[in-house]
């Protein structure tokens, strides 16, 4: 095993925002050519996404499976050995089918789509992407690349075994020169954490792959491009000619645009700056090529590297979206994400894991620049890292009503019916009946005391957030305070911001410096349909169920074929309790606690045919807990509660109770909840969580 490099977490960080930098600045002409890219936009030296009247931060596929399928991982063990099988069943739990994640294009024609197909027939990884299974064509497009970069940053130093994990990763989905241009570029990534001599990365990624295949001949031909020509462009115009996308069968193959993201680096190799100008520039797939050429470099030239040429950071601000069945990943962060990889690297490297800093605190901003979603409210403020040990909120002058103030998302922003991508599944991070926690210090420098408060946005029935303030406290030049706030009663609205505001009783300037910002417990809430409706309500949820339509009951859902699951809450929640009054019209239905994607919950089904159960759901695996007869609950309501606790599941139903004790190895300790229905359909007015333990 390689030494972790000294600033490995730095350069982990660096690494995502590269990939993040790249896929939003692509993002918003992917598939354009070249030629209308130039005509309309020109070339690529900035953000481009208001041009074009489009979010700048939205969902997209390249981010979504980049940072979820590593995780794997954390399902089936930090090891070397992790086998492609297990990266296809988390495959199949992250993802919400027609819903999350992939292009759902259909089968043979999106291959993604074509290998989870594969997998839900039974057919597992590796075959469920092989050129045997879905031929060439299929099997040969972009995809397996774009989502390696995670297993590169988990193995710094390490380039055969970053390329022996994406070559695993990648053939759950791919197969041929696709998987070769995955295990070359994730070598390149690997081998980056030591070395930022771009032809030394391309000769460590080539001997990982075989000599004679295609991707190896593209690299060859390039490189000798790159000697005969002094302009980038006219070496796109050969790889045009010989690797353009008339030359290859499918939507999306690798082989082009592999290539423009070679000639990005061969043209700059040390300018974050211009090799994403080239690689967006070039056209074609622009987000997939310009995250992975932006994560390279980002890994190559440290975040350093990301400074030297325009504001690439403060616009994205951190912010990812991550869309999957395990909707409290789903609002995240650079650093947040950056702290979970390093954790899995250091375990491989054998050392103990990384833990978040200041308690595991939320947010606390521990390395350079970070700032974790926080945005100004107004411009009468802005923000800033102190040495990254804090964020700084800073008012140059602030007269009496004035209010200072940033916040950052814990659920779907706004603008996310404006995304013209893939579907964000995503549950709120903070609820009714949470504590939250912040420290604040005014430095001795300031002038005049500030009044300082938690702040919430919280949606209501127009659709959008409106400012909830805690209780305010003085905070006088020089001086430290706690603040706490238990999140009242929201009357069913998701929260979708929290942060801090600042306001001044008298004239004041200065700053207010957020140490860190945290919250603890678990829910107090009654989740139903507000009274004065909107959407955001329903959208908390993640919808893994057929139809789910709040007529007449709030929630009104249906399972056409199988079991289908409607979920909510955070891999935070541990110990709690879920209830609700709950009608079965067709099949069975019931609710789960812990749940963890699509396929890792505990369920606890009513029985058509007269009996209530507990199961935990694991993969493939579903295994019988507990038992007991209950009547035939068609049509009829029926008063659930299910309490998790420990290793105890305590079921009680039209008071029969029933109880389950599950302290095997593959035991769920936390999770949300969600209500389940198999091949028919239920509905109930209102769900319930409560960190009460009482049966």
């Amino acid at each position: 095993m390689a030494a972790l490099p000294a600033d490995y977490l730095e350069r982990v960080y660096a690494g995502v925002l590269g990939k993040l930098i790249g896929v939003y600045l692509g993002r918003p002409f992917e598939g354009w050519s070249y030629e209308r890219i130039v005509e309309e936009l020109g070339p690529i030296e900035y953000y481009v996404n208001e041009r074009l009247n489009q979010p700048l931060v939205v969902t997209d596929d390249d981010v979504s499976g980049t940072f979820t399928f590593v995780r794997a991982l954390e399902d089936y063990g930090v090891s070397p050995d992790l086998r492609a099988e297990s990266i296809g069943k988390a495959w199949l739990n992250y993802l919400v089918e027609h819903r999350t994640i992939l292009w759902w294009g259909g089968n043979g024609m999106s291959t993604e789509h074509t290998a989870w197909l594969n997998l839900k027939r039974g057919i597992p990884a590796p075959t469920s992407g092989s050129i045997a299974t879905n031929g060439a064509t299929v099997a040969e497009q972009i995809g397996a690349q774009i989502f390696i970069d995670g297993w590169a940053m988990v193995a710094p130093g390490q380039p055969k075994l970053a390329a022996t994990l994406a070559q695993r990763a990648g053939s759950v989905s791919h197969d041929g020169e696709a998987v070769y241009a995955a295990m070359l570029w994730a070598a390149m990534e690997a081998e980056a954490f030591s070395s930022s001599d771009i032809e030394h990365l391309l000769d460590i990624g080539l001997s990982l792959i075989p000599r004679d295949c295609q991707i190896a001949r593209l690299i060859a031909d390039i490189r000798g491009w790159r000697k005969q020509h002094a302009d980038w462009r006219d070496t796109r115009s050969e790889i045009e000619a010989r690797y353009g996308y008339d030359k290859f069968p499918g939507n999306c193959h690798v082989v082009p645009n592999h290539a423009v993201m070679i000639l990005a680096m061969l043209y700059a190799p040390d300018d974050f700056s211009r090799a994403q100008m080239i690689v967006n520039t070039s056209g074609w797939d622009t987000d997939c090529n310009a995250g992975n050429v932006g994560c390279l470099m980002g890994l190559m030239l440290g975040l350093d590297g990301l400074a030297t040429g325009p504001d690439w950071r403060g616009p994205i601000a951190d912010r990812m979206l991550m869309s999957s069945a395990d909707g409290g990943n789903s609002i995240n962060d650079a650093l947040r994400v950056s702290y979970q990889l390093a954790g899995f690297g250091r375990q491989l490297a054998g050392e103990p894991p990384i833990l978040a800093p200041k308690d595991g605190a939320r947010f606390h901003f521990s390395l350079r620049g970070s700032v974790q979603g926080f945005r100004p409210q107004t411009n009468l403020a802005h923000l800033d890292n102190v040495a990254g040990e804090g964020l700084a909120l800073r008012f140059s002058l602030l007269d009496a009503g004035q209010v200072a103030s940033a916040t950052t998302p814990v659920f779907s922003p706004p603008d996310v019916a404006q995304m013209r991508s893939y579907e964000l599944m995503a549950t709120p991070l903070l609820n009714p009946g949470q504590v939250i926690k912040a420290r604040v210090t005014a430095p001795n420098d300031n002038v005049g005391a500030v009044s300082v408060r938690l702040r919430l946005g919280v949606y209501r029935g127009d659709d959008n957030l409106h400012d909830r303030d805690g209780e305010a406290v003085t905070l006088q030049p020089g001086e430290e305070r706690l603040l706490t706030w238990i999140v009242p009663d929201l009357g069913g609205q998701p929260i979708g911001e929290v942060g801090v505001a600042v306001s001044a009783g008298d004239r004041a300037s200065g700053s207010v410096i957020l140490d860190y910002l945290r919250w603890d417990g678990v829910p107090e809430v009654r989740l139903a349909r507000p009274k004065d409706g909107g959407e955001f309500w329903r959208r908390a949820w993640v919808n893994g169920v057929t139809s789910f339509w709040p007529w007449q009951k709030a929630f009104r859902i249906n399972q056409s074929s199988g079991e289908g699951l409607l979920a909510y809450g955070t891999r935070e929640w541990a110990d709690y309790a879920v209830a609700c009054d709950l009608t079965v019209n067709l099949g069975d239905g019931g609710v789960a606690v812990r749940v963890q994607g699509m396929r890792r919950y505990y369920a606890v089904r009513l029985l058509r045919r007269g009996a209530l159960q507990i199961v935990r759901v694991r993969d493939d695996e579903q295994l019988v807990l507990s038992e007991c007869p209950f009547p035939s609950v068609l049509d009829k309501s029926v008063s659930l509660r299910a309490t998790v606790r420990g290793p105890a599941i305590t079921v009680v139903a039209d008071g029969v109770m029933l109880a389950a004790s599950d302290d095997s190895p593959e035991r769920l300790a936390n999770g949300g909840i969600g209500l389940i229905v198999t091949d028919g359909m239920l509905q109930t007015d209102a769900v319930t969580v409560s960190g009460s333990s009482a049966p």
